[in-house]
């Protein structure tokens, strides 16, 4: 399990040295693994850029020799020709590099597309494939944000801020080099004013950092509150929480004002700094040049190219320092991306999987002791054994253990100690694909997916046919009321099912577990969202979903245990009664007081 460098350094932009070297080098390893496959690519396009700004750079010195050389030619000769050529040789060097220019920004664009859509997929399958552990305390608009708001900065990043930079970096480093050629000492001046240029760079560079790293959280949790007010808009309405929306979304919001306006205000420092130096240089270059000119150790021509060169250096400083925003912005969000991308599933798949073709639905629980990560232990000591083909009803109040039951069956948790067993072969080393043949799990939840409801009911089978969809509609009870929606079993059911009503998403997900043929079915809290009728009418179909299978019931309603064959009465994580649902009634336990209040509540 991760600590600071996976996801549960969140919220914190405040990390100490150590903590900022490791998540550096997991950032960089990330974006290596990224580039690797597209060296080729990468190649060229270095290539392509070198070339395009080796040929920008050749204009002043094209313009010197042409005032110096060119010039007097035509002067004093009547010599033309000098003239014709170095301006045709100045727009071809400039129409060359323009089009060389252009195939790299092509070239760039597709490198950057592809990196993209390999780090979008990856987090996509990594998310996927994490255990419901991490599901639960990673909230899901913080899953959106980084494959949205994150993926944004990465992408302005690759696509623009670095363009900036190889342009930047490599027309100043380039345009230097040319200067010390045509005039060393003013190439000279240009190095000298470096030094306070790289202090003021390095300044900002270390506190827009920070900066930008206050921003990616503040803006994930923009983010995370208004997925979450918007996904549970039906609460907030109920409860009359918009003015508690408004006031922690505005505090928010303000936050993230507050971050952006100091990141503003550090540019408000670089930008006329920049200026500052440039012009400072000139005018040093000018004097300085002047004087030569005057005492004729230095021509006019290389005056007017050196001081081209200067302004042409700090020109591109621009472009460097709008790198550093994408480049901040996009270090921080590779910072989130690859703390999810760091996490390992706290229920790994078994390295030497165990295959079980068929089975007949044998769970049983040997010593095993769970807790979740709070640390509080659900179930102390706890063994169970669930004959194939038998349908037991775990019953107790919130909290006895019942839902973690399931969970562990389900293999969405392992357990800390002992182990659970189908058929006797431990489900940590069954193979994934017959463990989820094997075991389906239907929630109060029923979630549907966008589609047809035929597609929701096929992902339990995904190469049913039609009629196998219909027969397993029919099998619970579905199929009337699939057939009056206006397309039938083609109707699409919209955004988690808000087509359909909260009883008729179960009988979808009923149908689902039944097409899906499991040897073990958990109904958990399955039954919760039908109403009395709805209930009655799904007995029968939930007496022919249960044939020949294990399942396993929780259910706070007793008429839907009334079809157990065994009934666990849990409590604290033990179970405290365990017989047939008949004779628990006729007894004075825990069972039958709960039976005996449900029956009242009917009257």
């Amino acid at each position: 399990m991760t600590t600071v460098l996976g996801t549960r350094g969140e919220d914190r932009h405040d990390y100490t040295k150590d903590e900022s070297r490791a998540i550096r080098r997991r950032s960089l390893k990330l974006l290596g693994s990224l580039i690797q496959p597209m060296r080729g690519l990468l190649v060229l396009t270095a290539l392509v850029i070198v070339a395009s700004t080796g040929l920008r750079v050749l204009g002043p010195s094209l313009i010197a020799w042409g005032i110096d050389q060119a010039l007097p030619q035509a002067v004093q000769y009547a010599n033309w020709m000098p003239a014709f050529m170095v301006s045709a040789l100045y727009v071809a060097t400039g129409g060359l590099g323009a089009g060389l220019l252009a195939w790299y920004v092509l070239l760039s664009a597709r490198l950057t597309q592809a990196i993209l859509m390999d780090l979008r997929t990856r987090i996509f399958r990594h998310t996927q494939r994490l255990s419901l552990e991490f599901h639960e305390s990673y909230t899901s608009g913080r899953i959106i944000s980084r494959q949205t708001s994150d993926l944004e900065s990465i992408r302005e990043l690759l696509d623009g801020g670095l363009n900036q930079l190889v342009q930047g970096s490599l027309y100043g480093l380039f345009t230097l080099v040319a200067l010390f050629f045509l005039d060393w000492q003013s190439g000279l001046v240009l190095v000298l004013m470096g030094i306070p240029l790289s202090v003021l760079m390095r300044w900002f560079y270390i506190e827009s950092q920070k900066g930008f790293r206050a921003s990616r959280v503040v803006s994930a949790k923009l983010i995370v509150q208004f997925v979450e007010t918007m996904t549970g808009v039906r609460a907030v309405k109920a409860f009359r929480k918009e003015r508690r929306n408004d006031t922690e979304f505005g505090q928010i919001s303000a936050d993230y004002r507050s971050v952006n306006l100091k990141l503003v205000k550090l540019y408000g420092v670089l930008d006329p700094g920049m200026i500052l130096l440039s012009n400072i240089t000139l005018s040093v270059v000018l004097l300085w040049g002047a004087f030569r000119v005057a005492d004729g150790r230095l021509a006019v021509g290389v005056l007017l190219g050196a001081l081209l060169y200067v302004r042409n250096f700090f020109s591109p400083l621009e472009e460097v320092a709008m790198f550093l925003n994408s480049y901040q912005s996009a270090t921080a969000a590779l910072e989130k991306v690859s703390g999810v991308l760091e996490e390992e599933p706290s229920v790994p798949d078994p390295i030497k999987p165990v295959d079980l073709w068929t089975s007949t639905g044998h769970v049983r629980f040997d010593d095993v002791e769970f807790g979740y990560a709070s640390g509080r232990t659900i179930l102390p000591d706890f063994t169970l054994d669930i004959p194939a083909g038998q349908t037991i009803a775990l019953v107790g109040t919130t909290g006895a253990g019942k839902s973690t039951l399931a969970k562990l069956v389900s293999r969405f948790y392992d357990p800390t100690r002992g182990r659970v067993t189908l058929d006797g072969v431990d489900l940590r080393d069954l193979h994934p694909n017959d463990l989820r043949r094997a075991i389906v799990m239907v929630t109060q939840e029923a979630y549907l997916f966008s589609g047809t409801v035929a597609d929701n009911i096929a992902l339990g089978k995904p190469d049913a046919t039609l009629d196998e969809i219909r027969a397993a509609a029919r099998a619970v009870g579905a199929d009337g009321f699939i057939q009056a929606l206006p397309d039938g079993y083609d109707t699409d059911v919209n955004k988690r099912g808000g087509r359909v009503s909260a009883g008729q998403r179960q009988l979808i997900s009923f149908a689902r577990a039944f097409l899906a043929d499991p040897a073990v079915l958990i109904l958990d809290e399955a039954t919760a969202s039908l109403d009395i009728p709805s209930e009655r009418l799904i007995q029968e179909a939930l007496q022919t979903l249960l044939a020949d299978r294990t399942a396993i019931i929780i259910a706070h309603r007793l008429s839907t245990v009334a079809i157990a064959d065994r009934v666990l009465v849990m409590e604290h994580g033990r179970i405290i009664e365990d017989d047939d649902p008949e004779t628990l009634i006729a007894g004075t336990g825990k069972f039958a007081q709960l039976h005996s209040a449900w029956r009242a509540s009917l009257v």
